[in-house]
């Protein structure tokens, strides 16, 4: 499942006509560098939610063939947070373990070496380094166990697998936030992880934007 269903607040003016998610990354739309990275890792069967001008998401995307994929979509009257966002969509996410990104992230992450781990694990966490505009972090990392609290603090990716069940508390429909869950979860001592150390870059603003297209020009 790929969350696309931000407003993109902090992206204004570029997301009062545009979709974060298809905003221009590389030369093309920052979600289809997630549809082909997933394409690769053979993870074909994608959801996409939308709230915001999700319309265009649809129109631009389509059903996924010219991409190797095939997309069903979960649109949101409003946007339903995170946690909601993706309970609302479980009838069409199926009945085993699902991996979800951030549809605003940038990443050269492999999909593949998250396939032991929904095997392993009922809830698993990509994380990085703690960017500039968020040095506190969320989460630590103790071996492959993700606690709250900890010596040396994480940032969460956006990335992460799942369980059905984990969201089943969940009323379709109703908003609901992924923090509390997973902070729940980690007090159980129930939630993977693993550190991720390549390329991760939070598109929020256009500062940022501009500077990762720049960065991808020089290389």
């Amino acid at each position: 499942m790929i969350l696309a269903a931000g407003r993109g607040e902090r992206m204004r003016p570029l997301t009062d006509t545009v979709p974060k998610p298809l905003l221009q990354v590389g030369g093309k739309p920052l979600i289809v560098w997630h549809i082909e990275n997933l394409a690769r890792a053979g993870i074909r069967e994608l959801v996409i939610n939308h709230a915001h001008l999700g319309d265009q998401i649809e129109a631009f995307l389509g059903e996924g063939s010219r991409f190797g994929v095939s997309i069903h979509y979960s649109p949101e009257p409003e946007a339903l947070e995170t946690a909601g966002g993706i309970a609302n969509a479980l009838p069409l996410l199926g009945d085993e373990a699902f991996v979800v990104v951030n549809g605003d992230v940038f990443c050269d992450f492999d999909f593949t070496r998250l396939k032991a781990a929904a095997k392993k694990y009922a809830t698993f966490l990509v994380l990085v380094d703690n960017p500039p505009q968020h040095p506190e972090g969320d989460f630590s990392l103790q071996g492959e166990t993700v606690r709250s609290q900890g010596p040396t603090m994480l940032t969460f990716s956006g990335i992460g697998v799942y369980q059905p069940e984990f969201f089943a508390a969940i009323d379709k429909g109703a908003k609901a936030k992924l923090a509390p869950l997973l902070r729940a979860a980690m007090d159980r001592g129930t939630v993977g992880g693993m550190h991720y150390t390549g390329r991760w870059v939070d598109v929020g603003t256009p500062q940022r934007l501009a500077e990762l297209n720049q960065q991808l020009k020089e290389n």
